[in-house]
């Protein structure tokens, strides 16, 4: 069976002028504005690790002057997505309606919660979809089937794109450049004794990512977590996301995890595709 990676790098491959790709043109800095783009990187400085920052703090994660990170602070707070806690800063509640904007409007969001409803239902096991986002995958749809294997499976959470078998499959469906590019610029952290940090390592399994049209990942994120992943490419042949099947690894080997898993994600990934 051919890759649906390599399918959608030849698409696009054929499609893009030549010389070039068919991406945006950047915009002209006259067109943007710094104010917003300093405070929602002020919002994106707070996560599971900082929950609480100071304005020293806050100013170094986003390269602002104090000055600067505290004009955003206040601004924020005054709008209610901040409040400060004994001198230093936090998020409130409010914040989460940015991520419900999407949520509720995106189409992938909403075109993928029930094919991965039934995906779920069908196996009895976990799935849930991501996009990369830098160094991370960020999770935008997930279902548990009652079945609770990692915190990591629900909206919002972001997990190594380096380890996760999501992430794995959105690496390889970049040019090999590009993949290579990117694994050149990070430094990696061993998160259990299985997890694979060595470029060199990382760039032969995407390489296979790339010519079998999956991801399996063993227990390289958290001990005990097996996961398989698929793209899910759109009628003109681009990756827009990944989903994945993830198991105990005290119930099923990988083996047994891609053989059972394998045919449902793909027949999910051919179900998608006509919608997307």
């Amino acid at each position: 069976m051919a890759s649906p990676l390599r399918d959608a790098r030849d698409t696009r491959a054929a499609d893009a002028p030549a010389g070039g790709t068919d991406a945006r043109p950047a915009p002209q800095q006259r067109d943007l504005i710094a104010g917003l783009g300093k405070g929602l990187a002020v919002i994106c400085a707070f996560d599971q690790d900082r929950p609480l920052l100071s304005t020293t703090e806050v100013a170094e994660r986003c390269g602002l002057s104090r000055a600067a990170a505290r004009r955003c602070l206040i601004t924020l707070e005054h709008l209610g997505y901040m409040r400060q806690e004994r001198g230093t800063w936090t998020l409130t509640a409010k914040v989460l309606r940015l991520a419900q904007s999407y949520m509720h409007s995106g189409r992938l969001p909403r075109i993928v919660q029930p094919e991965l409803h039934r995906l779920a239902q069908t196996l009895k096991e976990a799935s849930s979809a991501g996009v990369l986002d830098g160094d991370d995958v960020i999770c935008i749809a997930a279902l548990s089937a009652g079945r609770m294997v990692s915190s990591t499976l629900q909206p919002g959470t972001r997990v190594p794109a380096f380890c996760t078998a999501n992430g794995r499959v959105l690496l390889a469906a970049l040019a090999p450049d590009e993949s290579d590019a990117w694994l050149a610029a990070r430094r990696f952290t061993k998160l259990t004794p299985k997890t694979v940090t060595q470029p060199e390592r990382l760039r032969a399994e995407l390489a296979r990512v790339r010519a079998q049209g999956y991801a399996a990942v063993d227990q390289e994120l958290e001990a005990g977590l097996r996961t398989l992943s698929v793209p899910l490419l759109s009628t003109s042949g681009d990756v827009l996301a990944a989903i994945n099947i993830s198991v105990n690894a005290a119930r099923m080997s990988l083996d047994q995890l891609v053989d059972t898993a394998l045919p449902a994600l793909r027949q999910t990934q051919a179900t998608l595709r006509k919608l997307l």
